[in-house]
């Protein structure tokens, strides 16, 4: 993925594209392609010092500047407000991904090129430098740091600082340190000297948080300048090398394990491109491919920026979203099938499942963990536990593990089924009629604005339903394999209630699709895209004449190249533009705009009415998939697919860059539907399943 000068002059289409690295902790490095940060989650060191959470903007930028014998060339530029200062990114030749981004620029008969990497598992950005000097007289090159040790949905202003920085400096290196919070920084070069050079840059503008609505001005300190001699016609290799931790003496343990020599740091690159060709190899062995299509390469390593170490238990999990998102166990569950079990990561894939069995709580799995590791973990949710059972079922398709299953969660996922029937937090219990019912804003549509719901959905969702249902199928298949009598056939008659009452309750005869929630007095028969897991999951819930007025009306109503629209544009309550402080994009969260993880599903519900047809899985691909996997991964965060779209034409990107499930649900879709590469034990699962 590369962009050459012609592309890079286009200042304001250059700067909605960014890059990201991830390091498999949660933290990562970002920027525009112009090396412009835009937002304040942007850095290049940004590290989640808990992981996966507890997120610090740790070292926001490097700028460099040459100076010949014609004078001082800066190829560094920051973003001021109605100013962008110095020039530098006019001086801009290439910026590619490949796949770590690097930057070329030439100025005056002298080229640099840098590319940025992160070694895995560490909190740490290293960055490779090749220089040439093409002139008769020699050059020097001052490395400018830009440090900003602040929470990544922070800012910070100068003035209201209640403490300084302290570094303690060496021939190449500085150890930056400030006690509130304790966070230290060891920046070290292979080549030149560190000269001590203390100075602040102030009001550095964020347009993206301003148009946000969100704090959007910035100040970085500047602790000094690396300087490297470069001599007349002169090749040379270096490299800086950023580490932060708490206390000065675990940053200096941390940097003592990076490398201090280039080749050394050459091969820990090198290092990381073997880990993801492997990850590539092993996508393409389960293709039976030789070479996966460039598309299809980016979002199969984007797979791997989501999984992530969960520090308190030793184990794994998954990040929603970057920038901002933590570890969410609706998202986590979701996109668990398409990030870990399609790319064969089922060891990592059992760890995410016992991971968030120890945070199990009456019943429920957690919605979310905070940012702040001293906050518990969040509980308001009545999908997230369903999920987790449905990609169980995933999990047994792919690997027919029973064994895992009964020795680490089979009693785990009793209780949670005993919790449902009996009653727990936020109203959620088994209704007279079988169905799941539950309080508001605990679905996926959770939007409150004041403490007042933007769609509420207090009673029986459909989605939730459907869920409910196929966790039912999943136990009674546990409980046969697992020689349980009894719950064997509690599973199926509660199964068998869910099935007869939903299909008496949630049909709509008069506009020929499924209500989306229904209570004691009331049945919201809005349009919304929650239906489709009626017919997208293992167990449908629907007859086929119904599935079919379904998937068309929700093809009709819905569908946008790059997702499933939250409510039909003739809708009074639409909003088809995600833009504005939090309150305006709130409105629409939910409400006309796009999600692309929606493709995933709908794709799947489709296909199976078409029976997986081959022009019908053509068909499927063209019309709901290819722009969202050719078009989006170029576009706002490269190699990635953006979390929302704009309901409204050109249905621009918006929110967060990079979305797991919004990579994870197209793709399981396009690889088990459209290519109709099935999961390994599907067939002998679902055997066992008919004959029970």
């Amino acid at each position: 993925m590369t962009m050459h000068r012609n592309a890079l002059s286009n200042l304001d289409e250059s700067l909605k594209k960014e890059w990201l690295l991830t390091n498999g902790l949660g933290g990562y490095a970002s920027s525009t392609i112009l090396g412009i940060n835009t937002r304040k989650y942007h850095g290049l060191l940004v590290a989640a010092l808990n992981p996966p959470v507890d997120r610090k903007v740790v070292l926001s930028k490097l700028d460099e500047e040459v100076t010949t014998k014609k004078g001082s060339f800066p190829f560094g530029s920051n973003h001021f407000e109605g100013l962008i200062y110095p020039n530098g990114y006019e001086l801009l030749r290439e910026f590619a991904l490949r796949p770590f981004p690097t930057y070329k620029y030439i100025a005056d008969g002298f080229q640099l090129q840098k590319t940025i990497f992160m070694p895995y598992g560490k909190n740490a950005t290293i960055i490779l430098y090749s220089v040439s000097n093409m002139n008769n007289s020699p050059a020097t090159i001052l490395l400018k740091p830009l440090v900003n040790f602040r929470h990544f949905h922070a800012v910070t202003e100068r003035r209201r600082l209640s403490f300084d920085f302290i570094q303690e400096s060496a021939e190449k290196q500085t150890l930056v340190q400030m006690a509130n919070p304790q966070l230290s920084l060891i920046l070290r070069s292979t080549e030149g000297i560190y000269l001590p050079r203390e100075q602040w840059i102030e009001k550095l503008y964020y347009p993206i948080d301003k148009a946000r609505g969100e704090a959007y001005l910035d100040d970085c300190f500047q602790p000094g300048v690396f300087q490297i001699e470069v001599n007349a016609n002169e090749t040379k290799e270096f490299a800086m090398i950023a580490v932060t931790d708490s206390a000065p003496k675990k940053v200096k343990k941390k940097a003592a394990e990076i490398p201090q020599d280039i080749e050394a740091l050459k091969k820990l690159q090198t290092e990381e491109i073997e880990r993801q060709r492997i990850l590539l190899s092993k996508f393409s062995a389960r293709l039976n491919v030789k070479e996966l299509e460039g598309w299809l390469k980016w979002l199969v390593l984007a797979t791997d920026a989501f999984v992530v170490e969960k520090n308190f238990v030793n184990g794994k999990t998954v990040i929603a979203g970057y920038y901002w998102f933590e570890d969410w166990g609706r998202d986590t569950f979701i996109s668990l099938p398409g990030l870990l079990l399609l790319t064969n990561r089922i060891e990592e894939a059992k760890q995410v499942f016992l991971t968030f069995k120890h945070y199990c709580r009456q019943g429920l799995i957690p919605n979310r963990f905070p940012d702040n590791p001293q906050q518990p973990p969040a509980y308001n949710t009545v999908d997230a536990t369903l999920w987790y059972i449905n990609a169980l079922f995933q999990f047994l398709k792919y690997t027919y593990d029973f064994s895992f299953i009964k020795k680490n969660l089979w009693d785990t996922l009793k209780e949670i089924v005993e919790w449902h029937v009996k009653g727990t937090l936020h109203g959620i219990k088994v209704d007279e009629d079988g169905l799941l019912r539950h309080d508001s804003q605990l679905t996926w549509m959770d939007v409150m604005i004041n403490g007042r719901p933007l769609t509420p959905r207090y009673g029986k969702a459909v989605e939730i339903q459907a869920l409910w249902y196929n966790t039912l199928k999943t136990m009674e298949l546990l409980a046969t394999k697992f020689n349980e009598n009894p719950n064997i056939e509690k599973y199926c008659s509660m199964a068998e209630k869910v099935k007869k009452e939903f299909n008496k309750k949630f049909w709509c005869h008069e506009k020929g699709y499924l209500f989306d929630v229904i209570s004691e007095d009331y049945k919201d028969d809005t349009l919304r895209p929650n239906q489709i897991f009626a017919i997208a999951l293992d167990f449908p819930l629907l007859e086929e004449e119904k599935a079919e007025k379904v998937i068309e009306t929700v093809q009709e109503k819905l569908l946008t190249p790059y997702g499933l629209r939250t409510l039909p544009s003739d809708h009074p309550n639409y909003i088809g533009t995600y833009v504005g402080d939090f309150r305006h994009r709130d409105l629409a969260y939910h409400n006309g705009t796009a999600w692309a993880w929606l493709l995933g599903p709908f794709t799947t519900a489709f296909l199976k009415i078409k029976k997986h047809k081959a022009e019908w899985r053509e068909y499927a691909f063209k019309n709901f998939l290819e722009k969202l996997f050719k078009e989006n991964i170029s576009e706002a965060g490269l190699g990635n697919l953006s979390e929302i779209f704009d309901g409204d034409l050109p249905h621009k990107p918006r929110g967060c860059i990079a979305q797991a499930w919004s990579v994870a649900e197209p793709l399981r879709a396009h690889i088990e539907d459209i290519l109709l590469i099935r999961p390994p034990y599907e067939k002998k699962l679902m055997k066992e399943i008919l004959t029970q």
